[in-house]
């Protein structure tokens, strides 16, 4: 199968987990036997078009004018870069049996491509705007992206989603049948988060005293993320756990909110704030630690709890969204009630207070990752989902009586048709 895919990071461009993602599965689908073509953004001494790991990777020349990259207001950079990717993308060749679009910051540029070659699209739906915001949409910009969302998954043949949570929350948000939705869990590269001893001692060194317990969290700094439950969860962690430390891991808009928190519950010593971890160093802390947390309020999936979990450490995950299903409390981790400060750190506790169970639950959780989220076999299944895209239409459902008004069609065109009269 010749696959096109867009996403507007790529390595060597990473801003979060979707770069990750996508890298891992075109790398997998190449090394099954698929052509593949990524087609992405430039990244500085990155090349305009080359073929990395067996994947054709093409970098969109920016236009002359660069508008900056805003977080607290993409939109018009997201258009000025989806013009440059649909250049790219049309100019990187036709013939593909699929154009398969992650997230909402390529729909521009995947439905031209998609119309102009009548080339089957698939959308992965990482997350959703209104999910991230709590169901509450307060700006013109984040009701835009929402609508972008609902246009792009309207307009896909298949929408791929990462867990039964995301599938039931994009066909409430944007109204998609749950038979249109594909839920193809994120996998897990095993070996990357196997740190060497040597490593794993001196991450232990750097963020922790000698006997000390030591915590971690890796992710964006921002608000959905959870990490204000983690730090005002340190005060009741270190009555119980003398020296405790937390280490937050990574970077974004809330870094500063945060580090005065710790400043004002007395805990700024106890909690280290280290900025983006890359390379080793993130498979070597997270190996080192005594507990892997992940606070998030809103976790579409929740990959780095198996990332840390792939590393051998004990895992404590808030019980919500993706995290739910792939974290069995007292299975291979543990949870607690989400924005809970006490129920984190009670269930913290349980793991650093119990080191034989902390142990055993993070042998099953590792062989779990191994057996169930391996890279092939999230390839496999999205190839699967491909090929559904790129067959027959289905048919149209017969009126369920001869009283009520012909019933509309089951596949995607009527869902088009009403997203137009919206």
């Amino acid at each position: 199968m010749k696959i096109l895919m867009l996403s507007w990071e790529y390595p060597p461009a990473l801003v979060g987990g979707l770069g990750r993602h996508v890298h891992a599965l075109a790398t997998s689908l190449a090394t099954a036997g698929h052509a593949v073509t990524v087609v992405t953004r430039q990244a500085p001494g990155a090349p305009a078009d080359e073929v990395a790991d067996g994947v054709r990777v093409v970098r969109a020349t920016p236009d002359p004018v660069g508008l900056p990259m805003d977080p607290a207001n993409l939109l018009p950079w997201a258009l000025a870069f989806n013009h440059a990717l649909t250049r790219a993308a049309l100019g990187a060749g036709g013939g593909h049996d699929v154009v398969h679009a992650h997230d909402w910051l390529v729909a521009h540029a995947a439905m031209t491509v998609h119309e102009a070659a009548g080339t089957p699209l698939v959308a992965t739906i990482h997350a959703t705007e209104a999910g991230r915001h709590q169901g509450h949409l307060p700006h013109p910009h984040n009701r835009t992206i929402d609508g972008v969302e609902r246009w792009l998954s309207a307009s896909a043949a298949r929408v791929i989603v990462c867990s039964d949570y995301m599938r039931a929350e994009v066909s409430r948000q944007f109204d998609v049948p749950a038979d249109g939705i594909d839920v193809v869990a994120n996998g897990v590269e095993a070996l990357r988060w196997q740190a060497r001893p040597r490593a794993v001692a001196a991450a232990r060194a750097r963020f922790a005293p000698a006997g000390a317990p030591l915590v971690s969290f890796a992710g964006r700094l921002v608000y959905e993320k959870g990490v204000q439950h983690a730090v005002a969860a340190v005060p009741r962690l270190r009555l119980r756990h003398p020296g405790l430390r937390l280490v937050v891991a990574g970077d974004g808009p809330h870094r500063a909110a945060l580090q005065a928190q710790a400043a004002e519950l007395g805990v700024a010593d106890a909690v280290d704030f280290t900025g983006f971890l890359g390379g080793h160093d993130l498979p070597a802390l997270m190996a080192a630690s005594d507990c892997y947390v992940v606070p998030s309020i809103y976790e579409p999936f929740g990959m780095v709890a198996l990332e840390a979990a792939a590393a051998g450490t004990p895992v404590a995950v808030a019980a919500t969204g993706g995290l739910a299903e792939i974290v069995e409390p007292g299975g291979t981790g543990v949870q607690f009630p989400p924005g809970d400060p006490d129920g984190l750190a009670d269930a913290v506790s349980s793991l650093l207070l119990d080191t034989d169970y902390a142990r055993a639950l993070a042998r099953r959780a590792r062989r779990r990752v191994r057996d169930e989220f391996n890279w092939p076999a999230i390839a496999a299944r999205t190839a699967a989902v491909y090929a559904a895209a790129a067959g027959p239409a289905p048919q149209a459902r017969p009126a369920e009586s001869p009283a009520q008004p012909p019933a509309e069609p089951a596949g995607r065109p009527g869902r088009l048709q009403e997203a137009g009269r919206a």
